[in-house]
């Protein structure tokens, strides 16, 4: 497998330079950053990736202060406790979008929050304590137990909240292919072992954060 480092190489030239590649690398979070932050920041977060996905991030980002204010300020706890009646009322919630589907996964996964902290000590404890050597584990773990979390959102979501991790975004799938790792979309269980493999082995190289090298091969193959 090709080394990284001419990868990286390639990839400041393209950027226009070491300085311009680091500039436009993802802000990430300490383990200790993560296991601060508030189950509410998760869930909020988490919930913004679910009603945007298909939409204007900034149509939704502008309706966002309605969202907090429907949804308890997001407090799991809170949100577990909605009933039917509540449901059906946010359904005539003009302010916020009125997707049925999606208000019932906002509820579920309340639920599954309120689990996950009990099970963990904190919602927080629970992402940082994941090993980034098998990231595509809490993808397929968030796939599981929460709704509305398929394809990239999970990873999108980490994302967010500054977990380390790769995301296969086009630029990234595509990457992955020119170099004969795995092939087409990377759906399958032994493609993704694959490409888990490779940035297990980029990173043990570079001592980068792996969705440092996940933005590299997207500037890469860009």
């Amino acid at each position: 497998m090709i080394s990284f480092d001419k990868i990286r190489k390639e990839a400041e030239q393209l950027a226009g330079g070491a300085d311009e590649l680091a500039a436009r690398m993802p802000a990430l979070k300490s383990d200790e950053e993560l296991r601060a932050i508030p189950a509410a920041d998760y869930f909020s977060a988490m919930s913004f990736r679910i009603f945007s996905t298909g939409l204007n991030q900034t149509m939704v980002r502008n309706k966002w202060p309605a969202f907090e204010e429907a949804f308890h300020g997001f407090e799991p706890s809170k949100v577990a406790f909605m009933t039917e009646d509540d449901i059906a009322d946010l359904m005539e919630n003009t302010a916020i979008i009125r997707h049925l589907g999606k208000i019932h996964a906002t509820h579920h996964n309340a639920i599954t929050l309120v689990e996950i902290a009990k099970q963990h000590g904190s919602v927080g404890n629970y992402i940082a304590d994941w090993p980034t050597d098998n990231i595509i584990g809490l993808w397929d773990e968030l796939k599981t137990r929460f709704k509305q979390l398929g394809g990239n959102s999970s990873p999108y979501f980490l994302r967010m909240m500054g977990k380390d991790g790769f995301i296969l975004t086009p630029d990234v799938v595509a990457a992955l292919n020119k170099l004969k790792i795995g092939n087409g979309k990377l759906s399958s269980k032994k493609d993704r072992a694959s490409v888990q493999a490779a940035f297990n082995d980029w990173h043990e190289e570079t001592g980068l954060p792996y969705a440092h090298l996940s933005r590299i091969l997207a500037i890469w193959m860009g």
